[in-house]
């Protein structure tokens, strides 16, 4: 329960326990035809936070018996849909693991409260490329919680990012929707449809799997990708 119940170690963001790794991107340069992705993990000997900053999911943070017992990394992209950006974030509330179903209420509630700490370690960390395009803070931040109990399994929008990375308390901030899906056919103004995310669980305003999405492969190689088909 402590471990769960503090799962970045500490109540606010110090940007001294966060050490950032650029890996494959530039630091200052925006998103142009890939997703420009986070892998936020931490230490718990020492507290600190790690953040890979790349086009795909650092697999190599989440290796070890500790992260794959946890499950308490958090992962994120910037997607462009329709020529607008937004902050697609990804946490695992349970799933793979019997004690996480548990105590998955307890996970969802933390992962609430400590998610401005999350955005606010990337932003902090992703300093110059925000800098240089600052109508990023502007973006919509889409929330993703992955679980195999459908009441914590959903979607839900947390506003701007300017906004979400100052939230007190998720509950009076947040809705739950699905954002917008990319154009069917191939364009400029959306980011490739496919991306890895490395957890297979659905989502939409039901608890039924959305048409808008299929999901293929599974563990940590598993891809979202829009369902042309279904919505032709």
């Amino acid at each position: 329960m402590v471990k769960v119940a503090r799962l970045f170690g500490q109540a606010i963001f110090k940007a001294s326990k966060l050490n950032v790794m650029f890996v494959g991107v530039d630091e200052k340069k925006h998103p142009s035809n890939l997703p420009r992705t986070y892998t936020l993990t931490h230490s718990d000997i020492t507290a600190n936070l790690t953040l890979a900053i790349s086009h795909s999911i650092n697999n190599s943070q989440l290796q070890g018996w500790a992260n794959r017992l946890y499950r308490d990394e958090v992962v994120a992209e910037w997607r462009k849909v329709k020529s607008k950006m937004s902050l697609h974030v990804h946490c695992h509330i349970s799933g793979d693991h019997f004690l996480l179903d548990l105590i998955a209420e307890l996970r969802y509630f933390i992962f609430c409260k400590e998610l401005p700490l999350v955005l606010k370690a990337f932003v902090y960390g992703d300093e110059n490329m925000l800098n240089n395009y600052p109508e990023l803070q502007d973006a919509f931040v889409w929330v993703y919680f992955h679980s195999n109990i459908p009441k914590f399994n959903k979607v839900e929008c947390w506003g701007p990012l300017c906004e979400a990375t100052s939230h007190d308390d998720c509950k009076t901030h947040t809705c739950e929707t699905l954002p917008e899906p990319p154009c069917l056919d191939k364009c400029s103004c959306c980011f490739p449809t496919v991306s890895t995310i490395p957890w297979s669980h659905c989502h939409d305003s039901h608890g039924e799997e959305d048409d808008s999405v299929a999901i293929a492969g599974g563990n940590l190689v598993t891809k979202y990708m829009y369902n042309r088909n279904k919505q032709k």
